[in-house]
């Protein structure tokens, strides 16, 4: 095995089943990203740029639709399925102009939650930026501002679907002179990461069938979690949301869509998970066997899995800028990056996500250390240590001319900017966009005037 093949394999590069295909090393120990036979130097564009600084991939989400549409039409042909596949991106995943975009110009729809994501959509529909097939899903508490968009974009030919999710929107939807969905709650039982005993959102099944027949209703959706552990957890709320929709289907025949949400996991933790195959081809069978046993027409298929596409499409770049000695744990080093993981990258405090950290130089070093990284803010909270393990990093007397370390989050893409926040008043990273061997700045890192300004300063 050469040597950079080993460093390669030591840090679990060009490996598609844990989103790092994209990534590889080259010779001088740097961490590059492949496009097509295209390749771009992380190190050298943080020499350019600085850091902190997250980098946008918008053709690892064009690619990821692509393929995810291909899996779902291939096996819907093979199992002779008579319905259809429909992608829409909920764009509270990431709702950047670099990352929705993308998913529209591939045949992406949407989803929204609230009356600010639907204003982005009348933009974009208002500027003739849309397809006229393209169709919007609108879940969330519907507020009267929000209720007034959905008419208006209805009157003006968007095909807009509102969905019910409470008994008190009945009477402020129920009047609504297009196509309806409606939400229900499986309440059944799964491993992931937002798993919660009780919901607020969607209906029960005895709530939806006490409704009688709906007008117009067009789609049943549920969505259960994010970060789903087990292949069987995204089976067994489907196969209850199929008995509700057979039964269901019997009262409103014009209903003809199922939407099994999101939840689909992102490897974060560098251990493959099921294939998005394995879960397409158990979908497809359960959807129709459950409606050829009740004798119904093969309902469209409709997914929502944000993370999926777009956490692989960024990653997040600090420098280490200095270090401390742990006397009494399992990692050796504190190394202080010149970011804040409270602030660009919330979930790691929030819900204590792990990510995918390589080195961006220095990768094929010999020696190495195990650390801690923290941020810059003056709370405690600010770290990132694997879970109370630790982080294994090159020893900063490794590097050359007291050269900075720097370092790569992985999988980024989803949820961070929309969480982002200014604690101790730090500015938010650089944000460049690289496609097609393009290199376009989309935020420059804030000056201290410009973040106070955000205070009322």
């Amino acid at each position: 095995m050469t040597k950079l093949k080993f460093y390669r394999n030591f840090w679990k590069l060009n490996r598609p089943e844990i989103n790092t295909d994209y990534y590889d090393l080259n010779k001088d120990g740097q961490l590059v990203v492949n496009e097509g036979n295209y390749q771009y130097n992380l190190y050298e564009l943080t020499k350019k740029f600085g850091t902190p600084l997250e980098i946008a991939f918008p053709f690892v989400i064009e690619k990821r639709l692509r393929e995810l549409m291909l899996l779902f039409n291939r096996w819907l042909k093979n199992y002779h399925y008579k319905g259809k596949f429909i992608y829409h991106y909920p764009m509270k995943v990431n709702q950047n102009k670099e990352f929705v975009l993308p998913i529209i110009s591939e045949g992406g729809n949407l989803e929204v939650t609230s009356a600010n994501e639907l204003w982005l959509v009348k933009r974009l529909w208002e500027q003739g930026q849309f397809n006229t097939k393209i169709r919007v899903i609108c879940n969330g508490p519907k507020t009267n501002q929000y209720l007034s968009l959905i008419s208006e974009l209805r009157d003006k030919g968007l095909q807009i679907t509102p969905i019910i999710e409470s008994l008190d929107e009945i009477t402020s939807i129920g009047g609504f002179r297009g196509e309806l969905g409606i939400r229900l709650d499986p309440d059944v039982k799964i491993r992931a990461h937002w798993d919660k005993r009780v919901t607020r959102f969607g209906l029960s099944a005895a709530e939806i069938f006490s409704l009688g027949r709906v007008r117009n209703l067009k789609l049943l959706h549920y969505h259960t979690s994010t970060q789903i552990e087990y292949q069987e957890d995204m089976i067994k709320p489907l196969k209850k949301a199929m008995e509700v929709y057979v039964k269901l289907r019997k009262t409103n025949s014009s209903l003809d869509m199922i939407d099994i949400g999101g939840g689909f996991p992102v490897p974060h933790e560098k251990i493959p998970l099921f294939s998005a195959e394995s879960v397409i081809k158990r979908v497809i069978r359960t959807i129709q066997k459950a409606c050829d046993r009740a004798e119904v027409p093969h309902p469209d298929i409709l997914c929502e899995w944000g993370s999926y596409l777009v956490a692989p499409a960024q990653t997040t770049i600090y420098s280490i800028i200095s270090e401390k000695t742990i006397a009494h744990a399992t990692a050796k080093k504190w190394y202080i990056i010149d970011g804040s993981f409270m602030n660009d990258l919330k979930d790691t405090w929030a819900i204590h996500q792990k990510w995918h950290v390589v080195p961006v130089n220095y990768a094929s070093s010999l020696k190495m250390t195990r650390t801690w990284l923290a941020g810059l803010s003056c709370d405690s909270d600010d770290k990132y240590a694997n879970g109370g393990k630790y982080i294994l990093l090159p020893r900063s007397e490794e590097l050359e001319n007291g050269e900075r370390l720097r370092i790569a989050v992985l999988d980024t893409g989803a949820y961070q900017d929309a969480l982002a926040s200014h604690h101790c008043l730090l500015s938010s990273p650089t944000k460049i966009i690289i496609q097609n061997g393009v290199i376009t700045v989309a935020r420059k890192r804030e000056t201290p005037e410009e973040v106070g300004r955000e205070f009322g300063w």
